[in-house]
């Protein structure tokens, strides 16, 4: 899923959370609380481009978002190629970070870890749901890196 998609749903899941969750008993604490969380939401996706470092064995598709900031909001589908990030390494990379975060969230409030572990979920959910709908996509990638691109 985009970064886009990804900051509606944790925006939605957050403000919900926020709502119903004793996360900031001020006004401000309330938009640092919802910031926050949507922000965990999208952030977790950097893993992507460690993940692509271990499989391409260097960092194009970081260079390539240095050298152009404007695929990370306007055209994401240009950032990674064919085979630079498979759904199952991109899925296995969350579910070893959401631990930790939610572990170190559990230091500042056990509401604050409930809330972080409630939009991880709904990030990976998304990421399931997303791989899913484009299964076809999927093996039509596969065929293209086993054929050589």
């Amino acid at each position: 899923m985009y970064s886009r998609h990804h900051l509606v749903v944790s925006a939605a899941v957050a403000a919900g959370l926020v709502a119903a969750l004793p996360l900031a008993s001020t006004p401000s604490g309330v938009v640092v609380a919802w910031g926050t969380l949507t922000a965990a939401g999208v952030l977790i996706d950097v893993d992507h481009f460690l993940v692509a470092r271990l499989v391409r064995g260097d960092w194009a598709n970081a260079r390539r978002c240095l050298d152009d900031p404007r695929l990370v909001v306007g055209d994401q589908s240009a950032i990674f190629e064919a085979g630079d990030v498979w759904p199952l390494q991109r899925l296995l990379s969350h579910v070893l970070i959401a631990p930790a975060a939610v572990l170190a969230a559990w230091t500042v409030s056990d509401a604050a870890a409930l809330a972080l572990a409630v939009v991880l979920y709904a990030h990976l959910l998304c990421d399931l749901l997303w791989d899913v709908w484009r299964l076809e996509t999927y093996h039509a990638d596969v065929l293209a890196v086993a054929r050589g691109g």
